[in-house]
């Protein structure tokens, strides 16, 4: 462990007291209050009110920032001697799913229970639409900063909890395209500002680079066709076919392009994620155009513009191998990566407690390529180190809901004990000192 980052005499005292304040029953009913409010992507504002009045019941100077009618984000305060720096403590508060019909058949045959934003108990854990993430992240950083208070730790920084709507990578058009980070980037552009900062996400490591990610559109031509005609009939071309082939050769070129983009922490994957073609209502007349719908992330060292250009001629070639599929394609979203130099005193205070907590040097964390709001916080200024909770998969689950990403609605209290202890330690390490000592000035 970095001897600078290592707590002793009064702020291991400090760290002690915090960690035997933290309530099991208090994160397991906030984590259970917030998965019975619903907050998909664009419309949180009563999720976000909730947490506003939270806040300042547990000793926050708290708001409710408005974006707009049916989305805002909840800022709290924690005030400091004034002496020390000013820390983000922050998680996304809106989930991927509507947690309704319309979501099927996406997300399998019907709604499970981990998709449904009703929350139920079992034991310890907390099943419901979002009750893993965000819902946990937010409960977690709460009960941290709760504990911190009830143990009277003297800050000399300011502590900022925040949680932003628009955090899913999504876009959602009923709500004005609302997603990939527009509540946070609205946050951070309207006033909220720290020194650095901590993300909790899934799984328990700790990332100093963020990978970014951008959206391609390709549409395969064809004609609009007939079911009556013959194949081969001159003038009558099928979309759809070349496009199963362009699939294909997409589907060679992926992992190679994930290979050649690999950071130290950052695999840049890509997913071939939707298919766009015909009506459903007329299948007597086969679409002149297919669209496929791609995802591709990037490490935190190349440019969106440099993603486009390897796609761009990934798909020149892929055409020149394959003359009889014509086909255009355009980016139609993109969120840059970002990074915090791993030297930087928040990412070794994360590093430390960790290793406090685990009593080993911390070791590579394993490749991923998981978009997050940290992303665009780093790029916004704030230097951020992602930190997180052991992911539901990694443990016993029930079975009904083991499969695939579910509703990232399983959550295990247990299981966030540890990764609260170590948020409280980052404060301790970071907050109990003056700006010198955390290395500003």
């Amino acid at each position: 462990m970095n001897e600078q980052h290592k707590l002793t005499g009064e702020r291991e005292q400090w760290f002690k007291s915090a960690c035997a304040s933290i309530q099991k029953e208090r994160l397991r009913k906030l984590n259970l209050d917030l998965v019975n409010i619903h907050s998909p992507t664009g419309a949180e504002k009563e999720a976000s009110e909730f947490m506003t009045e939270h806040m300042q019941k547990i000793g926050l100077k708290s708001r409710y920032q408005e974006v707009n009618e049916i989305s805002g984000n909840a800022i709290g305060e924690l005030q400091g001697s004034g002496e020390g720096a000013t820390m983000l403590l922050y998680a996304p508060i809106d989930t991927h799913l509507e947690g309704s019909d319309e979501d099927v058949p996406m997300v399998g045959d019907k709604l499970r229970d981990d998709m449904k934003p009703e929350g139920i108990l079992r034991d310890d854990l907390v099943i419901g639409l979002g009750a893993s993430n965000p819902k946990a992240m937010v409960a977690t950083l709460t009960e941290a900063v709760n504990a911190v208070i009830d143990a009277g730790v003297p800050l000399k920084g300011n502590l900022v909890l925040a949680f932003a709507g628009g955090g899913m990578p999504s876009m959602v058009p009923e709500r004005g395209n609302y997603g990939m980070s527009t509540g946070v980037s609205f946050m951070l552009t309207h006033g909220v500002t720290a020194d650095f900062g901590i993300i909790l996400k899934p799984w328990y490591e700790v990332y100093h680079e963020h990978p970014g990610m951008c959206w391609f559109k390709v549409r395969v031509k064809g004609d609009l066709g007939y079911s009556g005609i013959p194949r081969g009939t001159p003038g009558f071309r099928s979309s759809i076919v070349p496009a199963a082939t362009l699939i294909q050769e997409l589907e060679e070129w992926l992992p190679q392009f994930t290979v050649n983009n690999t950071s130290e922490q950052i695999a840049p994957e890509g997913w071939i994620a939707g298919i766009n073609s015909g009506w459903p209502n007329r299948p007597a007349f086969p679409s002149a155009s297919t669209e496929l719908f791609i995802d591709m992330r990037c490490n935190p060292y190349q440019t969106t513009a440099d993603v486009k250009h390897q796609f761009d001629t990934a798909m020149r070639e892929i055409l020149e191998r394959n003359p009889e599929i014509e086909a255009d394609w355009e980016m139609y979203g993109s969120c840059p990566g970002s990074f915090t130099p791993k030297e930087h005193w928040i990412v070794q205070s994360a590093r430390a407690a960790w290793e406090n907590q685990e009593g080993k040097e911390y070791p590579k964390a394993p490749m991923l390529s998981g978009q997050t709001d940290a992303a665009i916080i780093n790029k916004l200024g704030i230097p951020l180190v992602r930190v997180g909770y052991p992911w539901i998969g990694d443990a016993a689950v029930p079975e009904e809901f083991s499969s695939g990403l579910g509703g990232m609605g399983v959550s295990n209290i247990e299981d966030l004990i540890k990764p609260c202890e170590n948020i409280i330690y980052s404060i301790i390490d970071s907050m109990t000192r003056t700006r010198e000592e955390v290395n500003l000035g």
